[in-house]
């Protein structure tokens, strides 16, 4: 299937590693000429340097804290004349920290909201002039818990609910200007993230890392976890031109995991 995304313009957020990076490599084996970002220059030029070195295609770079609107401004001005256009935006942030409601304070709650709900508006905000030019395609990478809360990360249940509900008003305020935007939730993907979590529920539990994990294995139908490759796919073609029609849609990348509608 030609994905129609050679030489198109795309920035993804949050990017020097875990899904944010695979979604970086996916697009430039496309064709696309990609954009990476995070908070660290070092581990941005490993990154890029890693997947021009897999896909043969130039891979830009930009520092960036997506919880300042100044960097995201910057970020959208650079990307524009780096990539010479704007048609694809991801949108996506590391995982705000995990706990329940008693152990939330309004800081906690201030710095979750900026992190995954305003960095996504501020990101939208800035690139929409030239999304609007090309009719573009904007992808957001939240959670699977947009359809079923996961213990103990009341922060990214909250905030990233708040996502799909943006994504569905927003695909009917731009379906005119030819823009598409959809979300897709990972579930149990085989990243650090994952890692990190499985790791503190496994130390609070009092348990092994090995039996969380199996433990968590055995309610996914699938019967592992999924590899970032396999999420980055999906996002992909939701951000590219072979989706001609998709648009306000949440896709859940979970194994079957998930048993809400």
């Amino acid at each position: 299937m030609d994905l129609k995304l050679n030489d198109k313009g795309v920035v993804v957020l949050a990017s020097s590693k875990g899904l944010g990076k695979a979604c970086v490599r996916e697009f430039a084996r496309e064709g696309a000429r990609v954009m990476l970002t995070g908070r660290t220059e070092d581990t941005l030029k490993q990154a890029a340097s890693e997947i021009q070195a897999e896909t043969s295609q130039e891979v830009f770079w930009k520092v960036c804290d997506v919880t300042k609107p100044t960097e995201i401004n910057a970020l959208i001005e650079a990307a524009k004349k780096k990539l010479g256009r704007i048609d694809v935006l991801v949108t996506n942030t590391g995982g705000p920290p995990a706990g329940t409601f008693d152990s939330m304070k309004d800081e906690d709650w201030q710095l979750g909201f900026d992190l995954v709900l305003m960095s996504m508006i501020r990101a939208i905000r800035a690139a929409l002039p030239e999304l609007k030019k090309n009719g573009g395609r904007i992808v957001n990478i939240a959670s699977s818990s947009v359809k079923e809360p996961v213990d103990n990360l009341i922060l990214s249940n909250t905030f990233r609910m708040g996502i799909a509900g943006l994504a569905k008003t927003l695909a009917a305020e731009f379906g005119p200007d030819g823009i598409l935007i959809n979300t897709v939730g990972p579930g149990r993907i085989a990243t650090d993230r994952t890692k990190h979590l499985d790791e503190k529920k496994a130390a609070q539990a009092g348990r092994s890392f090995e039996q969380v994990r199996e433990e968590n294995t055995a309610v996914i139908p699938a019967g592992r976890y999924g590899t970032p490759e396999e999420f980055a796919k999906q996002v992909v073609f939701l951000g590219s031109w072979a989706n001609t029609y998709v648009t306000g849609q949440t896709l859940l990348v979970e194994g079957g995991m998930i048993k809400a509608y």
